[in-house]
């Protein structure tokens, strides 16, 4: 969704911009104030056998994902101030390794306020950063591998290890035929670290890989009121989804409408016959 390179340091966070629900309805309120109505860090009471997964992106209205490889200027304020508010109440955050170094991922929750609200909600005052990779190609110059106070749990088939760091890095190993297992890897993250919440960043091909596994259970879309063109063969045009095609197209349940200065943010739910995880999926598409 938004950068995460676009985190506001403590103290620098902009003023809260009243978005409007328009499904169901109500008054204009603060990004943080949504996401506090929705309690989602109060746990779904269903055993799913892994964490329950949100999917959240950004997208022009001609569906690109990402303009010169980064999501930052599809992105709106807004749209940045939901991106970490629902940061708020997870327990991990999920992305690719291309994503995490295009973006420069960095400590998820910098502003104090922020954490000790999470503190207030009974979690972790920051959400475990989660990458999913095979080849585990991560310079230790990183920020966020370079930010003592971090978790990062590496999500890999491989039984290599990444370059020594000043944050906490835990492995989550889980190879099929030489490929990363992402229903085994999702319920070892639940069964290891109670990560009972998990936020998917992206990118595109991580995104395709979860939803052909039957693992995403909520897909948050920022619909950015922009048309940025583009031929879809190119590499850099990706869409909020890549990869093979699925077998039918999965269907999608409106659940939100939300909107600010012409840009729409809408969370839908993923049928549940899409939820179905099948043992014979693996991943080879985080392969970076």
């Amino acid at each position: 969704m938004a950068s995460a390179a676009d985190a506001p340091a403590s103290g620098s966070q902009p003023p809260p911009l009243r978005i409007r629900p328009l499904l169901p309805g109500g008054d204009p309120e603060p990004a943080a104030e949504i996401i506090e109505a929705l309690g989602l860090w109060t746990r779904p009471t269903a055993d799913l056998g892994r964490p329950y997964v949100l999917v959240n992106m950004v997208s022009t209205v001609d569906g690109r994902a990402s303009l010169k490889g980064r999501s930052a200027t599809i992105a709106g304020g807004a749209d940045r101030q939901l991106f970490h508010a629902l940061r708020t109440a997870v327990d991990g955050v999920l992305a690719g390794a291309g994503t995490v170094r295009v973006e420069r991922y960095g400590r998820l929750i910098r502003d104090e306020s922020r954490r000790r609200l999470r503190r207030e909600r009974g979690l972790r005052p920051e959400p475990i950063a989660c990458i999913a990779t095979a080849s585990l190609a991560l310079a230790p110059d990183l920020p966020l591998l370079a930010e003592p106070d971090a978790h990062v749990v590496v999500l890999t088939p491989s039984e290599a290890e990444l370059a020594s760091s000043a944050a906490r890095v835990d492995y989550v190993r889980a190879s099929r035929e030489g490929e990363l297992d992402l229903p085994r890897a999702l319920s070892q993250l639940r069964e290891r670290f109670g990560v009972e919440l998990l936020l998917c960043e992206g990118g595109p091909r991580l995104n395709g890989s979860l939803l052909s596994a039957g693992l995403v259970d909520e897909l948050w879309l920022s619909l950015a009121s922009k048309l940025a063109g583009g031929d879809p063969t190119d590499g850099e045009a990706l869409r909020i989804v890549a990869g093979e095609e699925f077998e039918q197209p999965l269907e999608l349940a409106l659940l939100g409408v939300l909107e600010h200065d012409s840009q729409l943010f809408l969370r839908y739910g993923v049928s549940a016959r899409a939820r179905v995880s099948r043992e014979t999926i693996v991943s080879s598409s985080v392969a970076s």
